[in-house]
């Protein structure tokens, strides 16, 4: 049976990342990961700091980071809701490394807080997200 294509907005706090047609969409989740295409069951799961891969209808890939959130899947459309997220293309690579390496090193000493953990997912996450992009 086929399906229309799934109707994708990714959503930041700030401002709505992307949005379009899409027909393959993968995020990891608390879960593990998650594909989802065309005509998939409902669905609502925690995300974690992750790259999301998308396969648009034209048959173009997009890669974004998020720092978390949520993806809901119902009816055809598909919402990734994070308090941050950022295209592949616009990370800057160089800089998330340096920052990272930053707090590698507070986290190899013990002093690195919560936050700090959660902000190294992140810049993991961004930097893959960014290095995919370069390399396509």
């Amino acid at each position: 049976m086929d399906h229309e294509p799934l109707k994708v907005e990714v959503v930041a706090a700030d401002r709505q990342v992307w949005a379009g047609d899409v027909v393959n969409i993968i995020a990891r989740t608390t879960e593990g990961d998650v594909g989802v295409l065309p005509g998939h069951e409902p669905l609502m799961a925690a995300l974690v700091p992750c790259v999301v891969e998308i396969v648009t209808a034209d048959g173009r890939s997009e890669t974004l980071a998020v720092d978390g959130g949520f993806i809901s899947v119902a009816e055809g459309h598909v919402w990734i809701l994070s308090q941050t997220a950022v295209m592949g293309q616009e990370v800057t690579i160089d800089k998330a490394e340096r920052e990272l390496a930053e707090l590698r090193e507070l986290q190899r000493t013990g002093d690195a807080d919560e936050d700090q953990e959660h902000r190294i997912h992140i810049l993991e996450a961004q930097i893959r997200a960014g290095e995919r992009v370069r390399s396509a």
